[in-house]
């Protein structure tokens, strides 16, 4: 069977009409030969919304009901999407993870999947059935529900589409595929026709909201087609590929940002070995994930500063661990400062090409624009600067790229 697993996220489903839309180009992929699988988010704004419900229930912050209550918003997309379909003289039929199953870790929320079992979906597709699954769910080994965190959704259609060797795996949002920068801000960012999968994984990880992480990283693992498309065009979107013609020409790729960091700054730490792991695994033993970190001072400081960013909902958290190991540390003081952004560069590109940095900070200089924390990888350059200056400091290195003059492939 040629197969080819099509998700669609909330604003796809916002609506009737929007569904309808969604079900017109199942629609043509059955017409072109093909079976289909549909993964679905929750519709429109609903995930939101019961995420402002729980944040009104925090004693029930760690309990599995949690799941239950964040998954319900998919069960209801599934459902709602098989009944249009059959509506649509389509045969559908909506599967929830736990009915499949979908076997996931045992971490109710950020859950990760293990494994699926597709004889349901596979024996749907032989009867020419349309199996629409909700996404961003499984279930665990208790038998209890979980869920993928924000945007699992895209790595439910993923690992479906691996686990079924699919033709492809398409992903329709509101945006008609992976742009050079944030179109919203940079007026005249470009859509790539193309993009590597190491690329795209560091943007999304650094910001772009185009996919989920563990999804790339997931497509890149099994050998999964992926494409970005918009579904209120059904154009042609973005291809993740392995591999992307003139490297060398294409130094950088993309900008990416997020403005949803906090930087934590530990003032006149006492400098002996051992604290940075005191630091780190106080907050990974409460499940607080660390990105960029630095350490001012030298070697024969008695006192050193140290800065690292969390994510601002896990700021106040932060604060509150460090108080509780202050005494092992001795530090003067913890600031917080949410009002910041990481903006970074990415491109396979800078593997053979020197200047990346100079270009980079000789257009921030430019503007005056100070950077706070510096971080670095084969293919990537991340600084945190103030939030007040994100738009300029976009613009400002997209010119001084010329990504608004390169073939997107």
């Amino acid at each position: 069977m040629q197969i080819i697993v099509k998700k669609f996220g909330g604003t796809s489903l916002a609506d009737i009409s929007r569904i309808n839309r969604a079900v017109s180009y199942v629609k043509k992929s059955l017409a072109s030969g093909y079976k289909v699988v549909v993964v679905v988010s929750a519709m429109g704004k609903e995930t939101d919304r019961l995420l402002s419900l729980e944040d009104k229930l925090e004693e029930y912050k760690n309990s599995d009901d949690i799941a239950s209550l964040l998954s319900s918003g998919e069960q209801i997309s599934s459902s709602f999407f098989s009944i249009i379909l059959n509506n649509n003289n389509i045969k559908g039929k909506s599967f929830q993870g736990w009915q499949l199953p979908i076997y996931t870790s045992k971490s109710f929320i950020n859950s990760h999947i293990t494994n699926i079992n597709t004889k349901k979906i596979i024996s749907c597709l032989k009867k020419n059935q349309v199996p629409v699954v909700s996404g961003f769910q499984g279930i665990n080994m208790d038998n209890r529900i979980t869920t993928l965190g924000r945007g699992g959704s895209d790595t439910t259609a993923v690992a479906l589409a691996a686990k079924l060797k699919a033709e492809r795996c398409d992903i329709y949002t509101d945006v008609d595929g992976v742009y050079t920068g944030d179109p919203r801000i940079i007026l005249n960012a470009k859509k790539m026709k193309t993009i590597n999968f190491e690329e795209m994984l560091e943007l999304s990880s650094l910001g772009a909201k185009v996919l989920h992480t563990r999804s790339v990283q997931l497509a890149l693992q099994y050998g999964v087609k992926m494409q970005v498309l918009s579904s209120f065009t059904g154009k042609k979107g973005t291809m993740l590929v392995k591999e992307t013609k003139n490297l060398e020409n294409q130094i950088i790729r993309g900008i990416a940002h997020s403005s949803n960091e906090a930087l934590i700054t530990l003032v006149e730490v006492k400098n002996k070995p051992g604290i940075s792991a005191v630091i780190f695994n106080a907050l990974a033993s409460e499940d607080i994930n660390v990105d960029m970190i630095v350490q001012s001072a030298s070697l024969k400081d008695e006192k050193v500063t140290y800065g690292y960013t969390v994510s601002k909902n896990d700021a106040n958290k932060t604060r509150a661990i460090m108080e509780k190991i202050k005494k092992k540390l001795s530090y003067k003081e913890v600031i917080i400062n949410k009002n910041i952004c990481k903006v970074s560069v990415v491109g396979l590109g800078m593997k053979t090409n020197a200047g990346i940095a100079n270009t980079m900070f000789s257009q921030l200089a430019k503007h005056n624009i100070n950077v706070h924390v510096i971080s670095t990888s084969e293919i990537k350059i991340s600084i945190l600067i103030d939030d007040k200056y994100k738009e300029l400091a976009l613009r400002s290195l997209h010119q001084g790229f010329k990504l608004n003059k390169i073939k997107t492939n």
